[in-house]
């Protein structure tokens, strides 16, 4: 290995936004297993489901209809 490198021309990682956070999120059971029945219909695993459902909500701007009885 060498002393010291040269990151002068480095570039900057062009991926960086794309990167996921690490969370932690408490869920009622049965939205877990609502979206766990749905990953083994489409193979693709619940938490990418999960985050795949949000994203459209994020994007199209959908809001929850809270009803406080």
């Amino acid at each position: 290995m060498k002393d010291e490198y040269d990151f002068s021309e480095s570039v900057r990682n062009p991926y960086v936004k794309n990167l996921k956070k690490q969370i932690t999120i408490r869920l009622e059971e049965d939205v877990i297993e609502y979206f766990k029945s749905l990953a083994e219909e489409t193979d693709i695993p619940y938490q990418t489901l999960i985050n795949l459902y949000l994203q459209d909500c994020a994007k199209s701007k959908r809001k929850p209809s809270l009803d406080w009885a």
